[in-house]
């Protein structure tokens, strides 16, 4: 399955992002966030458990999932090579350890990801438009996406300009958006919406919509660098998002949930949330993702120990 990928003629849409007044009526008219309801249905959803057999195979789903991230000022190419290789053969001891579905690196590191993954199945993603702030101008912002693209990277991480879409300035957020995926050619675009600065889950759901107006193939929750990030209600509202979004348009566009996660519980709950929320479709790499970057060591013990029954310690698996 791959995600479709429009801009403003999305099928059935168009008319609502013909100017600033349709644009903010469509997002204003938007069904009101119950956020007790939420919040309640997110813990609701944490409580199921599932089998061994199902907890092995959500382990595997997961760290195919993994978008394995590093984005510090003190990256090194070594850094990423390290964290390519760790991305190949996730663990080295078991060959049928999956890899995982993306290395995402800042824009100057990507063509050291490319030669690092070369004929492997693992994506390369960027980071770009003056992330993680988004503080710049569009001309800067779009060439920061052309040189990462240019690079080889196949996937970009943008952020949006929180301050326009808190503003009010809908429109200006979405052109945005479009000239971003337009830059993009080819590549994948993840919309990160940084819902830590947006405040209430009603305008969760608006900028969730207003990025796949735009064309966003997926929308993400965070940069990784403000808290909270990634949280349950949150994820809810964005794989209702994906899920209206599919029923209205025939498009399936992706989540990706980055900042905070770092226990395979917790990763378990949130794919148990994927497919009672938007569907089983959604369970694929192709349309959710984990941003990480400690997630995947203990996706990595959990699954050693439901094969060999031991539980290692922290050295069973690389620091990265």
């Amino acid at each position: 399955m791959t995600i479709t990928s429009v801009a403003s003629g999305t099928s059935g849409l168009s008319d609502v992002t013909s100017d600033d007044a349709s644009l903010r009526r469509f997002l204003h008219g938007l069904p009101g966030v119950d956020q007790v309801g939420a919040e309640g249905r997110a813990v609701a959803l944490a409580t199921r458990s599932i089998k061994t057999t199902a907890k092995a195979w959500a382990i595997d789903a997961a760290i195919g999932m993994v978008d394995l991230t590093t984005l510090e000022g003190s990256d090194t190419p070594g850094k990423v090579r390290s964290l390519c290789a760790k991305a190949v053969r996730p663990d080295p001891s078991d060959p049928s350890t999956p890899p995982v579905a993306a290395v995402c690196v800042y824009p100057d590191l990507v063509a050291t990801a490319v030669q690092a993954l070369r004929g492997s199945t693992v994506q390369i993603a960027s980071v770009a438009t003056a992330f993680p702030s988004g503080r710049a101008s569009l001309q800067t912002k779009l060439a920061d996406v052309r040189d990462a693209v240019l690079a080889g990277a196949t996937e970009i991480d943008m952020v949006i300009d929180r301050g326009a879409f808190l503003a009010g300035r809908y429109l200006q957020v979405f052109d945005e958006i479009s000239a971003v995926k337009q830059a993009c050619g080819t590549a994948h675009l993840k919309v990160i919406l940084e819902t830590g600065e947006l405040v209430t889950l009603d305008s969760v759901r608006r900028a969730s919509w207003l990025a796949l107006l735009a064309g966003g193939d997926f929308v993400k929750t965070s940069t990784g660098k403000i808290s909270p990030a990634a949280t349950p209600p949150v994820a809810l509202i964005m794989l209702q998002a994906v899920r209206d979004f599919a029923a209205r348009t025939g498009e399936v566009r992706g989540v990706k949930l980055a900042g905070g996660i770092r226990t395979t519980k917790e990763a378990v709950r949130y794919l148990v949330m994927v497919n009672e929320v938007a569907g089983p479709r959604w369970l694929s790499p192709h349309s959710f993702r984990f941003g990480a970057s400690t997630l995947l060591n203990d996706l990595l013990q959990q699954r050693h120990k439901l094969t060999t029954g031991a539980y290692d310690g922290s050295d069973y698996v690389s620091i990265d």
